[in-house]
């Protein structure tokens, strides 16, 4: 593990470099928690401060030197101090001291920890804070005693005094990833930065002991935590000290909110004296925050919980949890959560002997998407008598935590208990046919459940049956069973609403693909209307929905949709409560987006995220690999791309058919950026011909972009017409047009239309696309039609290259590293010879300079550079630098 970086704090080392700079010569002091930084941030300061210019002391308090008369600032004054000088006069002779070692420079001192200064240094501090052409630094930790002459400091305006506040989430992930030299996956790093507080120094204990435990470790170059804690000796002994002595009472306060927080506040003054409960809130160990019309209680700091917890000795801790629980109880379990939390408290103290309280807390566990707490509680559940009830939800978690084997082992125990004539074989069977279809891979389960559903009686099961069979057949390709079954179960009027809604999304699904994304729409604004409804029978349907929403979304280059999505409630749910399929999902739409904003490196970033999270899964591994391949291709990085492209043809399903479009589109890129246009053209035509063939109109016309960006416009696709002629991409894409909805078919058709013509026109119309393009935030394709209109510009001598180069600069601009195909039409026919005279003359070396290096004579190389400027269609030398740097794949060196 690499050192610790500084990361972050770039508002506060500005601010503390201009209290030393803008010569207005007033100091700055930081306060804040231990571990939050301060010192870290003094020293980078200081580091930034040349010496010749400014005359720099560093000093660091300590409770050793406390007790020394300038013990604080013995590491900066003469180690012989004048005899007989009074106290005043000790001072004069300090400050004359410095300005003397100062040699005229302006004196910058810097003190750490200076509440722990002894009163000497503390005076010297505070005589140096007023003397002309002298800037005071310092840290000071919050809750300690200040000396007087350092809290005049800012009473007296002399310095400013702010606070440290801690790091916010993107700095704690900057941290994580400079520390573990590779990203940590989204869900590790809010929970680690949740749990440290932002504390860096927290962090690094929590850091350092997930790394010794074995708990945080790298999968596909992504850092990914598990969430399980083990307390390292030092991590242990910095919060006990953070928390010092405790009353019995105060102890009994801390310990009801580590096992019970967030906890009312009137409850717990109920459970423990107001006296003790108010010490506690005084001393930082808990904190009240108002919720709405409620005060409840929390823990000062998260590790706080976590070391208490420990600590507790087994036998008061079942009694503390029961205590709680009989509390809730008793005010009748009035909040939502109420159930839930009494259930794991029952749990946990031996208390728990009633399994509906169980089987209910659990079914509430799992509607938040809490897969480990949801399996805890049902498994109790099923353990407590709970019945076919608690093996049936408990199979059906245990699915989505990847252990379908142990799911089935569940079922089959309890496959007795039910038959035909009764309405839990319904259920029996969707849960069993959904463990052994996606689980296990069993194809055969369609057959099997279609079989099993004609011996049911009641119309409702069989609905139910017949939504899981429509879905199932979906991810096969059987695409008119799965819209003859979805639309006979929403015709079924008894049918129950979980199943008309899985129907629904099977449709809404089914509808994007083929193109007809408004009616995908409205389906989806149902589902999600009746969500409050369907999520306590069925809570996993939010995976066909967000399915279905998400192809929908990425068909329509809807990009600002896929944002909300992947920041909205589920999100935060999914990721909190480890239910990978729902967040690596989520990551391959976050991958999708950004590839298309031409943000490679976080396309890249959120693709091995999804894959690092969906490592197990046997649903949509195929898929995140597919999209760590497209954004790998995006960078130019072909080795990468095919090793990714190999493990999504590794762990793709057979059982998810229907995804075949996005892997086979991520085929195309990998074969061209590995070299092979011809392949790849080649392809993606076959690829559009079978997506017309399956009715997937919504999937062909991103296609058929695709071979326009690859300069195929003009390829032929689709059968022979009457006259032996086919149709070429671009008539297809306008064809389209008339079946696909949205305001993205007839813009990609114009891209296409514009790209196969050749009039002196079509590079005008080309920067228009792109101006659209970059309306809908599609920067990556805005660019390459850029790149395109710029080259035929060039190739025409035209005046409006200059603007078109600009144009392309700035969309370039907003992309991170993109090299595709399309891209290198914008890098001008420059000769190896004019390639290397271009990157020298652009570095300002003077043309008898470079004939010199390269052993021509001074008129060749200002010929060189004649055509060089007509190339790149700029006026000199001055405008020569900026258009190199914006052709694609240009570092400084000859172009890739």
């Amino acid at each position: 593990m690499s050192r610790w970086g500084f990361v972050g704090r770039a508002e506060e080392l500005r601010r503390l470099l201009t209290a030393v700079t803008d010569g207005g010569g007033r100091g700055l002091f930081f306060s804040g928690t231990a571990g939050i930084g301060k010192s870290r941030l003094l020293r980078e300061g200081l580091a930034a401060l040349p010496t010749d210019r400014y005359a720099i002391w560093s000093v660091a308090a300590s409770a050793t030197t406390a007790a020394l008369p300038f013990g604080g600032l013995v590491q900066v004054l003469p180690a012989e101090q004048p005899q007989g000088l009074s106290p005043a006069g000790i001072l004069r002779w300090a400050v004359a001291a410095l300005r003397q070692q100062a040699a005229g420079r302006p004196i910058v001192l810097a003190v750490d920890d200076a509440h722990l200064l002894d009163p000497p240094s503390a005076a010297l501090v505070h005589l140096i804070a007023r003397v002309e052409n002298a800037t005071v630094l310092g840290t000071l930790r919050n809750g300690e005693q200040v000396p007087l002459p350092i809290r005049a400091l800012w009473t007296d305006d002399l310095v400013d005094h702010a606070e440290l506040s801690p790091l916010d989430l993107p700095d704690t992930t900057g941290l994580l990833a400079a520390i573990l030299d590779g990203p940590p996956d989204t869900c590790s790093a809010d929970r680690l930065w949740r749990l440290s507080g932002g504390n860096p120094l927290l962090l690094r204990e929590l850091v350092l002991a997930a790394l010794a435990s074995g708990e945080l470790a790298e999968t596909y170059g992504v850092w990914r935590w598990t969430g399980r804690l083990e307390l390292a000796p030092s991590l242990t002994d910095l919060i006990d000290i953070r928390i010092g002595q405790l009353t019995p009472g105060v102890r009994t306060v801390v310990e009801l909110a580590a096992f019970g927080e967030p906890l009312g506040l009137e409850l717990l003054t109920s459970a423990a004296e107001p006296a003790d409960v108010e010490t506690a809130e005084e001393r930082g160990l808990i904190s009240v925050i108002r919720d709405d019309r409620r005060l409840n209680v929390r823990l000062g700091h998260p590790l706080y919980g976590e070391v208490l917890r420990r600590q507790c000795p087994v036998v008061r801790t079942r009694r503390l949890r029961a205590r709680l629980a009989d509390l809730i109880e008793a005010a009748g379990k009035r909040r939502r959560d109420d159930l839930l939390r009494v259930a794991v408290w029952r749990l946990d103290s031996g208390t728990a002997q009633d399994p509906a309280l169980l089987l209910g807390a659990a079914g509430q566990a799992f509607a938040r998407y809490d897969v480990p707490l949801a399996t805890r509680l049902a498994r109790a559940a099923l353990e407590a008598d709970g019945g076919y009830a608690a093996a049936e939800l408990l199979a059906t978690i245990l699915m989505f935590a990847d252990r379908p084997e142990e799911a089935v082992g569940v079922l089959d125990a309890v496959a007795g208990q039910v038959d035909a004539e009764d309405h839990r074989y319904g259920r029996w069977l969707t849960v069993r046919g959904m463990v052994s279809y996606w689980g296990l891979r069993q194809e055969s389960t369609v057959e099997e459940l279609a079989a099993s559903a004609a011996e049911l009686t009641d119309i409702a099961d069989r609905a139910r049956v017949h939504a899981f069979e429509a879905i199932m057949r979906l991810h096969r390709l059987d695409l008119a069973a799965a819209q003859r079954l979805s639309c006979a179960v929403l015709d079924r009027p008894a049918a129950g609403l979980a199943a008309r809604e899985l129907a629904r999304c099977t449709l809404a699904h089914l509808q994007a693909a083929q193109g007809r994304l408004a009616l995908s729409a409205a389906a989806i604004a149902t589902v999600e209307a009746e969500a409050a409804q369907w999520r306590a029978d069925m809570p996993y349907l939010q995976l066909a929905l967000e399915l279905a929403r998400g192809t929908r979304l990425m068909l329509a280059g809807e990009l600002v949709g896929i944002d909300a999505i992947v920041v909205d409630e589920f999100a935060d749910l999914a990721g909190a409560g480890d239910f990978r399929l729902g967040t690596g999902y989520l990551g391959i739409l976050q991958a999708y987006a950004a590839r298309l904003r031409g943000r490679s490196a976080e396309a890249l970033k959120a693709g091995l995220g999804a894959c690092a999270v969906l490592a197990t899964s046997r649903v949509y591994a195929g898929l995140a690999h597919a999209e760590r391949a497209q954004a790998a291709a995006l960078r130019g990085d072909g080795v990468q791309a095919a090793e990714a492209m190999a493990d999504a043809d590794r762990t793709h399903a057979p059982g998810m058919a229907v995804l075949y479009p996005w892997l086979e589109q991520a085929r195309g890129a990998v074969l061209a950026v590995t070299g092979d246009l011809s392949g790849a053209a080649k392809h993606l035509g076959e690829l559009a011909d079978r997506l017309r063939d399956d009715g997937f109109a919504g999937h062909e016309v991103l296609v058929l972009h695709d071979l326009v960006r690859l300069g195929q416009a003009q390829h032929p696709v689709g059968p022979t017409c009457s006259d032996g002629s086919r149709r070429t991409v671009a008539q297809r894409l306008t064809e389209l047009t008339e079946q696909v909805d949205g305001v993205l078919p007839p813009l990609l058709a114009r891209h296409a239309r514009a790209a196969a013509e050749e009039s002196p026109g079509s590079a005008a119309e080309l920067l228009a696309v792109a101006d659209e393009f970059a309306a809908l935030e599609l920067t990556l394709y805005a660019a390459e039609a850029a790149a395109l209109a710029l080259h035929r510009l060039r190739r025409q001598r035209s005046t409006g290259a200059a603007a078109a180069h600009d144009r392309l600069g700035d969309l370039l601009g907003r992309c991170e590293l993109v090299r595709t195909p399309a891209l290198r039409l914008a890098q001008p026919a420059l000769t190896e010879r004019e390639w290397e005279i271009a990157n020298l003359a652009a570095e300002g070396v003077a043309s008898r300079r470079i004939a010199e290096r390269l052993y021509l004579s001074p008129r060749t190389v200002e010929n060189h550079l004649q055509r060089v400027y007509g190339k790149l269609g700029v006026a000199g030398r001055a405008e020569l630098g900026a258009a190199l740097r914006s052709i694609p794949g240009h570092d400084g060196g000859l172009p890739r």
